[in-house]
């Protein structure tokens, strides 16, 4: 089974999950072209990598999601999480230039889940349906919404599960959560 990046839920809202990520070190490339086509693009050097095309050729687990985000209109950066408890100096480099690591410090993060497929109007939709809905709560938004996917290609659309995420910024007694 793939192992799942590790979260802490704080508090459950009506439309979405406030979530505390540990410290997380991702491998990933930035990709031109729409959204659809830069996941497809984004995946294959990403898999090389954790398949050993790495300066110590080292084979890495492949774990759950992919993550997306886009960073103009054509172009995105696509993620893979790597293994839990990975220290940072222990990550290998990349033979890859196009592929990067980079060490992402603890944070909040508010989080909506959907199935469904992967059109960029679905997660378009579903980051525009997050982002109101952490709006309406009060909290301070962090970022721009971000993309999560959990389950390989193959698995057909109406089981796959997605998510719409977004960093958010503790203030004061952290949201009154109790």
């Amino acid at each position: 089974m793939t192992e799942k990046q590790r979260y802490d839920v704080l508090r459950q809202y009506a439309d979405f999950e406030l979530r505390h990520y540990p410290r997380t070190v991702l491998v990933q490339v930035e990709v031109a072209g729409d959204f659809s086509a830069a996941g497809n693009r984004g995946f294959g050097p990403l898999f090389q990598y954790i398949s050993g095309n790495n300066q110590t050729s080292t084979r890495l687990a492949m774990t759950a999601p992919v993550i997306q985000e886009t960073t103009t209109a054509q172009s995105h950066t696509v993620s893979f999480v790597l293994p839990d408890g990975m220290p940072p100096a222990e990550v290998p480099v990349p033979r890859n230039a196009q592929v990067s690591t980079k060490e992402v410090p603890e944070r909040t993060v508010a989080a909506r889940r959907f199935n469904g497929g992967w059109s960029e109007e679905r997660f378009a939709q579903n980051g525009t349906l997050l982002v109101d809905a952490v709006s309406r709560e009060g909290l301070l938004l962090a970022g721009r919404p971000y993309f999560a996917r959990f389950d390989p290609p193959w698995k057909p659309g109406f089981l796959r599960h997605n998510e719409a995420l977004i960093a958010v910024t503790v203030t004061g007694s952290g949201f009154g959560i109790s």
